[in-house]
């Protein structure tokens, strides 16, 4: 904790606050998301595809509108979403404690998930623009405040619970509204290095951007990354149930604290020790590669063994977080890299639309493979699949960085903290 408090306080105060604004963001945010789905079916009595629909609808907004956060951010300052990005969520939390009807809910939903649209692209572009040199410590350092914020939202979220759903939705929407105050307050307005993006029309920020060859390479070779990060949400809990039975949920509860955990508690060490032996391109191949083999324990592991499955989960868990662990900051890096500084919100935004479409169609194919494996009774086929997507990953990202599409390695400053 003095580590962290250290590497905090060794930013400016843009970049402090930015990290303390991840943190509330994902405490209020994840305090409420992991029950609506419950308060929708079971305290409105919504059929099971209407529940689906306002889900989807809040991550299609989401993922969907990341490149129109990110032109916007990159048009008019970084400042200016951030702000309406809380207001909206301040807006939209709080109706879904309050509407009970399908039309609003979904109207809810939809100010939600654009809501983080608006602030994502723009916040990892005004860190990058203030950190300058420090890029990857600051990403590091800010990935532990997200997860941090992760790993305490869901057990805020159960203890409001005990007075009703709207005592958490507005306790989010609170936190939130705060949230903008305090950017209106404090934050400075900050607009990125290229200076004539707000001179430049929309659509030809967007075809400097789909026209940047070695960014959409890069973009299409780490989408296997989220596909294997997601899994902590698809697989490993099908697993879990399917190993545990009624214990299952239990034991998914307990992974997603394994997995926020390490992030929080090894983030930084992580980041520093990647550091003082690779090179950036080389941390992105070697996170890659261990996220990988974070499912080889499941694929050897023999079936009917609940103790032993339970082990491997565990395993896994921990693995893959670690592999994000490395993996995050110098891929945040890379990014802006490749941008080459130019319309850096943008850049974020179409690389996030990038990813949630490979989560959506990667969802869908693990799925269906899963449902394969286990009919033919090939539980080995998902896992080793699933492995052989993270290795691929890191084989690509290696044949990038040595055909020269990615930009240089650029030496690194190792964390004093």
């Amino acid at each position: 904790m003095n580590a962290l408090w250290r590497q905090t306080r060794s930013f400016p105060p843009a970049v402090q606050l930015l990290m303390a604004n991840q943190f509330a963001i994902n405490l209020a945010f994840y305090m409420l998301m992991p029950y609506l789905a419950a308060h929708l079916s079971g305290d409105l009595g919504l059929a099971a595809w209407s529940v689906g629909l306002v889900l989807g609808v809040r991550n299609f907004s989401q993922q969907g509108m990341f490149l129109i956060g990110g032109t916007l951010a990159d048009r008019y300052g970084y400042k200016a979403p951030i702000m309406a990005g809380c207001l909206l969520r301040t807006v939209g939390f709080g109706l879904l404690g309050w509407v009970d009807n399908l039309p609003a809910l979904i109207a809810a939903s939809a100010a939600t998930g654009f809501a983080g649209a608006l602030f994502n692209p723009a916040v990892r572009a005004y860190l990058a623009a203030e950190a300058g040199e420090r890029r990857v410590d600051a990403f590091a350092t800010f990935n532990v405040y997200y997860q941090a914020g992760m790993l305490l939202g869901p057990l805020v979220g159960l203890a409001l619970l005990a007075a009703d759903f709207r005592a958490v939705c507005a306790t989010a929407a609170v936190i939130f509204a705060a949230l903008t105050l305090l950017q209106w307050r404090a934050l400075p307005t900050r607009r990125g290095a290229d200076k004539g993006s707000e001179q430049e029309g929309v659509l030809a920020q967007w075809r400097t951007v789909v026209t940047n060859r070695p960014f959409l390479l890069f973009s299409a070779a780490m989408i296997g990354s989220y596909v294997l990060t997601f899994q902590v949400y698809l697989a490993l809990p099908l697993a879990a149930n399917d190993a545990l039975g009624t214990n299952g949920t239990k034991a998914t509860s307990g992974l997603f604290v394994v997995s926020a955990a390490v992030a929080v508690a090894g983030q930084l060490r992580l980041t520093g020790w990647a550091k003082r032996r690779w090179t950036p391109h080389e941390a992105l191949a070697r996170g890659l590669a261990t996220m990988g083999l974070a499912f080889v324990p499941l694929a050897l592991t023999p079936p009917d063994t609940p103790a032993l499955t339970l082990i491997s989960l565990v395993t896994a868990v921990a693995l893959l977080a670690a592999g994000s662990a490395v993996v995050y900051p110098f891929e945040m890096d890379t990014v802006v890299a490749l941008s080459g500084d130019r319309l850096v919100a943008t850049h974020y935004g179409l690389y996030n639309t990038v990813s949630g479409l490979g989560i959506t169609l990667g969802n869908i194919a693990t799925g269906a493979l899963w449902d394969f494996a286990q009919r033919h009774h090939l539980s080995w086929l998902t896992w080793s699949t699933l492995s052989a997507t993270g290795l691929a990953c890191a084989v690509s990202i290696a044949a990038l960085a040595r055909s020269g599409r990615l930009a240089p390695d650029r030496p690194t400053t190792v964390a004093t903290a």
